[in-house]
């Protein structure tokens, strides 16, 4: 298992060395973010710079294949300009499901407001829709039925929001929160992420209509 704080103060200092008095937010998302990573998890690692250009990113990778674990390394990078006018329905997960390392993205809660997070509900259903209804006729892969119900937990989680004003940040705590038909989502999102098996057709079935009925609740 990685030590994480080690190799954070690692990357860190690296990060400093690499773009002098330009870093201003370093964040953690993703199962290192939660508290709930294991051995093979990805490093989900949030950078934002005073500005990025090409030439940044060439030296962002550059420096990254310099660090342990460079193949667990993935993330988000961006200049500050750009996540400041992000659409915000985008940025209500992105904010709460980041772990702030140094700095803070405070800055973002202007417009994170309601309507971003019914907007935020409504894409993630649209695109569980499209992907589950190409997934039951194409692909027919239980790899992305998985990713699906991955994204319909992030769904459930604004869901949950929009209802209580409060981001469970824990999906196994959504179980307590959320209405049957999302903590049915979840629980199949769990037992699929834990390396359970699951009827294709029933949980398509499912999922199908939990896109169907947000999509057009979001409208009501």
């Amino acid at each position: 298992m990685i030590d994480m704080t080690a190799w954070m103060n690692d990357f860190l200092q690296t990060l400093n060395e690499t773009f002098v008095n330009r870093v201003w937010f370093v964040g953690l998302q993703g199962s290192y973010g939660r508290g709930e990573a294991i051995e093979t998890s990805d490093i989900d690692i949030v950078v934002i710079l005073d500005e990025l250009t090409a030439s940044d990113i060439q030296a962002y990778n550059a420096m990254l294949d310099t660090l342990p674990h460079r193949e667990l390394i993935c993330g988000f990078l961006s200049g500050k300009n750009e996540i400041l006018n992000w659409e915000p329905s985008d940025l209500f997960q992105f904010y709460y499901d980041t772990t702030p390392i140094k700095g803070s993205l405070d800055e973002l809660l202007t417009v994170i407001d309601e309507a971003a997070v019914g907007r935020a509900i409504k894409i993630g259903a649209c695109n569980i829709y499209h992907g589950c209804v190409h997934n039951m006729l194409i692909d027919k892969s239980d790899e992305i039925l998985y990713g699906l119900y991955k994204s319909a937990s992030f769904v459930v989680q604004a869901i949950v929001f929009k209802k209580t004003g409060k981001y469970t940040k824990h999906q196994k705590e959504l179980l307590s929160v959320a209405a049957p038909d999302e903590k049915a989502i979840v629980q199949t999102f769990l037992t699929l992420k834990n390396g359970g098996a699951v009827d294709f057709s029933r949980a398509s079935e499912a999922l199908f209509g939990f896109a169907q009925k947000w999509i057009v609740r979001s409208n009501a």
